[in-house]
């Protein structure tokens, strides 16, 4: 059984570092249910230990936020920000770094995903509209994205899975996370001036590009998501679990005389709970198996500590760039201490940043890219890792420099 279930787990894992299988139509997602569906069926895990599995706290969590999201993206508010930035677009650095500033600032709240899915059309369109390439803005979106969702435990999905299993306080998140992602946010911003400097000056016949019926920045609902969303984190900062605050926030945004309940559960990101909870029973049929453990001990004998935070650093941005951050997060987990509250922490940072190194590193990437498509915007592998490599060499160092400022 324990071969079986070791066999099924990597072609899991490799199914989800690959994003498909040949011949068929399944993604990432899709390809994580199976594998749960196959651990069940194979008996390496049964239904209610499956279902003990699945960390209920750290779904309910996401759940809520993007039921907060929804309330935004409705209301207009994402849209309105994002064409508040296109303003600038003729002083191209000063656009950029707004653009940066705010996605940044916005993904450290409401999680990077939703807003890279909600900047970038709006950024494109208006980009084409005046003769500019899209793909440096697009670049900086994501990288910003995903440094600014490291400086929080709600900013991306892998930190609210880290905070929630490590029970971390959100100030003490805030304190000693924040920093390194400041850092790290203007060495990007500086990387990306110096490799798209030609790119960012190019002026093309504008293109006019249909706007595919952006919600209208409705006041009175807009104002409603920022109170929520002002409370929620005011919340955050009590002894009241955070899901509980959470999801209690997000029941009170459904109460309304407008916004349909379809229309903002229609905004959740189903797919993306599908696959935390498949990548919840996979791991935890490997667990039952004994095979972590064995292989912390073996790591041992190696003289390998992968909690050791240069170590665990460097595992954690490879794995994320093999099998993108949250299944590496996922895993990794199982490795640590939930007292040593700083290996926590800087599996968050180095996660996050990680995912700025290739286009699989990060689901934000992934959503940026393929939101370009729909507008005939190419963003290669080639052009992004350009950007990408030496923004994530240059972030890792900064997250050494921070490590070794801690011992001091």
């Amino acid at each position: 059984m324990q071969t079986t279930v070791a066999v099924l787990f990597l072609l899991a894992y490799l199914g989800i570092a690959l994003g498909r299988v040949p011949g068929l139509a399944l993604d990432r997602t899709g390809i994580a249910l199976l594998g749960a569906i196959a651990m069940i069926g194979v008996g390496a895990i049964t239904t209610s230990e499956a279902l003990q599995a699945i960390d209920v706290s750290t779904i309910l969590l996401l759940y809520a936020l993007m039921v907060v999201s929804a309330q935004f993206r409705l209301g207009g508010f994402y849209t309105w920000a994002a064409l508040r930035i296109t303003r600038y677009m003729d002083q191209p650095k000063w656009f950029l770094l707004l653009l940066m500033a705010v996605s940044a600032l916005f993904s450290s709240v409401l999680a990077n995903d939703i807003v890279c899915l909600a900047f970038t059309p709006v950024v494109t369109v208006a980009l084409l509209g005046r003769g500019f390439d899209p793909v440096p803005y697009l670049i900086g979106l994501a990288v910003s994205s995903n440094i600014g969702s490291a400086a929080t435990i709600i900013g991306n999905p892998q930190n609210m899975l880290i905070g929630q299993l490590a029970h971390l306080n959100f100030g003490g998140f805030l304190s000693w996370c924040l920093p390194p992602s400041l850092a790290a946010l203007a060495a990007a911003y500086l990387i990306l001036i110096g490799c798209c400097r030609t790119g960012m000056a190019v002026r093309n016949p504008p293109r006019n590009v249909a706007a595919d019926g952006w919600p209208q920045l409705d006041r009175h609902q807009s104002g409603k998501g920022l109170i929520a969303a002002s409370i929620l984190l005011l919340l955050f900062f009590t002894p009241v679990p955070r899901e509980m605050s959470a999801i209690a926030v997000a029941g009170c945004l459904l109460c309304s005389r407008k916004m349909k309940t379809r229309a903002i559960l229609g905004l959740v990101d189903w797919h993306l709970i599908t696959l935390f909870c498949s990548l919840f029973i996979i791991i935890g049929a490997l667990q039952t198996t004994g095979i972590p453990a064995r292989l912390m001990t073996r790591l041992t004998v190696l003289a390998i500590d992968p909690t050791d935070p240069y170590i665990l650093t460097l595992i954690s941005t490879l794995l994320s760039n093999f099998t993108s951050n949250v299944p590496a997060v996922m895993l990794l987990t199982k490795f640590l201490d939930p007292a040593n509250t700083q290996a926590w922490y800087l599996l968050a940072l180095s996660s996050t940043f990680a995912g700025n190194l290739v286009v699989i590193g990060s689901i934000a990437n992934l959503i940026v890219i393929e939101e370009a498509r729909h507008y005939g915007v190419n963003i290669s592998f080639g052009s992004h890792a350009r950007v990408g490599v030496p923004v994530t060499v240059a972030t890792l160092v900064i997250v050494f420099l921070w490590i070794y400022l801690a011992r001091l």
